[in-house]
């Protein structure tokens, strides 16, 4: 049987066995697709199962869209810029950081087994590889975490007001993965979802109040 994780020998491989199957094309098992221009496709031991201790996501993005917040509990990433611009931001357990990194086609950025992270294009479309170190790693989505998390539990937690964040939250639905999700006027016109702003757009983010637990909090 199959062993997740790293290992010192591939267990898998018997000389009785004859070349296992190392071909396997990521156009066949779709990760999540958001639209055809954001989507990602996954390679794990599933498809290669002489492939132990490693799994790979091919990843495409355009601007406006974001690789949600996540995090692996049980493997670290490596993401290589194909082609365009990412923006990996990363925070860090340790120090309480958060760090952004801007890594062009060429370059790489390293986030450690259970990492908070998110990823958003600075170019008009991007390209990532991800590679992992676990044949079968596993993912935590943020919005999974905040949708079936009750209202009541963030005021027992930091004193916010339950009603607000069940407002707040009331549009994920389910898993989003790659966001933002289509809204339901998009679905049912079946256009590409309409973003109103760029992660990049500093004036844009200005003037904007959130008011939470009868405190308001500018940006």
């Amino acid at each position: 049987m199959s062993q997740s994780g790293f290992v010192p020998n591939n267990t898998n491989i018997k000389k009785t066995s004859g070349t296992p199957n190392l071909f396997f094309n990521t156009r066949e098992n779709i990760f999540f697709q958001r639209n055809p221009e954001n989507i990602a496709y996954e390679v794990t031991s599933t498809q290669l199962p002489a492939m132990i201790g490693g799994a790979f996501v091919d990843l495409f993005l355009t601007k406006g869209h974001i690789r949600e917040p996540h995090w692996h509990p049980n493997a670290w990433e490596l993401d290589v810029v194909v082609s365009g611009e990412a923006i990996v931001s990363i925070v860090d357990p340790d120090t309480k950081q958060l760090h952004n990194y801007s890594a062009k086609a060429g370059q790489v950025v390293f986030i450690p087994m259970a990492w908070w992270h998110w990823i958003r294009p600075a170019s008009d479309k991007l390209h990532l590889h991800l590679f992992f170190n676990n044949d079968q790693f596993e993912t935590a989505e943020g919005s999974d975490t905040l949708r079936l998390t009750p209202p009541e539990v963030f005021k027992m937690a930091y004193g916010a007001n339950p009603e607000l964040i069940a407002e707040a939250l009331a549009p994920i639905k389910e898993s989003v993965v790659i966001g933002p999700p289509q809204s339901q006027h998009a679905m049912r016109a079946g256009a590409e979802p309409r973003v109103e702003s760029s992660f990049e757009d500093e004036e844009a983010q200005k003037g904007i109040s959130v008011k939470i637990n009868h405190r308001t909090i500018d940006y």
